[in-house]
């Protein structure tokens, strides 16, 4: 089977699903292939910043409806337990990805998205058309949009430079029950990794690290690492012993690449964690997935009503645009957790901005983005 829809977009994470329902709303014609069924839990930090709350409004997704948690603070602590506390600058929100992905998705369906539950096995492009391949199906489009994910088969399909470098960074998350405040993200640092703990909705608490696969696989299994790595962390020790698993077993993901990508590759604007992944200690990533959605969008609309002539302009204003909003932010992402992972380094860090609160909240606006303004 055949069909020509206007944009084809691989993938239904965030960006993916955002960028379906922008495009929809404005008239195109979208299919979306997802390879997972809906609801779905995600590998995550499950917090976003503010910067995004007026765009998801005018896509019409009130997000207060899954009653997320209201998060205005943010602790960071050392492997030997020492705290820097600040006000976050936007202040954000915890909502899962098991409950908002449903959420968009459902708002896609509604705005006459095609949502197909494959998996993508060829991409190519030729006489200024793609042709996408999925097992069962051929999809001929005009555009087509890469939110696949962190790491896919396509990215080898592709024969992307990221692919092919080992990675030593693997993650791992859970849900919680227990005594947490809603309105604190913490992050917290241990031996060869990160470990994130905030609050979404229904009082339940996400924990979700990211850990050095060297200093992992020493352990036998995952209890045992948490308990003789993470543990070492007093506060990380303390949430843990407080709660109970809400997972039958946590979820993990393994060869997280933070390598620089490329937004355009054979053609296909990439977006999401598909274009670029920031280090999850600077804990902005589902807004810069949602807001590269929509910086795609605006592009592809103007594309396809003649604003912009040319598929090659279309391609250096989405590479302009996103390296404008996007670039800094990552190479500070990269910057502070490679500094972060000396011990001394850190120790000394987190004892300057512990005295000194507005450092650390300029250091968070290096990482986010300003509230996204709607034309």
């Amino acid at each position: 089977m055949k069909t020509n829809p206007d944009v084809v977009i691989i993938g239904g994470g965030l960006a993916g699903l955002t960028g379906a329902i922008h495009l929809s709303k404005k008239g195109l014609k979208v299919t979306l292939i997802e390879k997972s069924d809906y609801p779905r839990h995600k590998v995550c930090g499950e917090y976003i910043s503010n910067e995004i709350l007026p765009y998801l409004l005018w896509l019409g997704v009130d997000v207060l409806q899954l009653k997320p948690t209201n998060i205005s603070k943010f602790e960071f602590t050392t492997q030997n337990g020492k705290m820097a506390k600040t006000a976050l600058p936007l202040g954000g929100f915890g909502v899962s990805r098991f409950a908002l992905d449903n959420f968009l998705y459902q708002k896609a369906l509604k705005n006459g998205c095609t949502i197909i539950n494959e998996t993508v096995t060829y991409v190519s492009f030729h006489n200024n058309t793609f042709t996408v391949t999925t097992q069962n199906q051929v999809l001929a489009s005009k555009t087509v949009l890469g939110a696949f994910g962190k790491r896919s088969n396509l990215d080898q399909v592709l024969s992307r430079d990221f692919i092919t470098k080992k990675s030593p960074w693997l993650a791992v998350k859970a849900h919680f029950s227990g005594d947490f405040p809603d309105d604190v993200v913490g992050l917290h640092n241990f031996k060869g990794g990160y470990c994130g703990v905030s609050k979404v909705e229904n009082n339940v608490i996400n924990i979700c690290y990211l850990a050095d696969y060297v200093t992992f696989k020493k352990y036998k299994n995952i209890d045992d690492y948490q308990q003789n790595v993470l543990y070492k962390n007093k506060h990380l020790k303390n949430v843990f012993e407080n709660s109970n698993p809400v997972f039958e077993k946590p979820l993990t993901i393994s060869q997280i690449s933070f390598d620089k990508k490329l937004p355009v590759e054979n053609h296909i604007l990439m977006i999401g964690d598909t274009a670029g992944l920031i280090h999850p200690m600077c804990g902005n990533g589902m807004a810069m997935a949602i807001h590269s959605a929509k910086i795609a969008s605006e592009l592809v609309l103007d594309y396809h009503n003649g604003k912009i002539a040319s598929r090659e302009l279309l391609e250096k204003k989405y590479i302009k645009k996103w390296n404008k909003n996007f670039a800094k932010r990552l190479l500070m992402g990269r910057f502070l957790a490679k500094t972060l992972t000396y011990k001394i380094i850190t120790n000394v860090f987190v004892a300057i901005v512990a005295s000194m609160p507005a450092l650390l909240s300029a250091i968070i606006k290096q990482t986010h983005g300003k509230p996204i303004a709607i034309e």
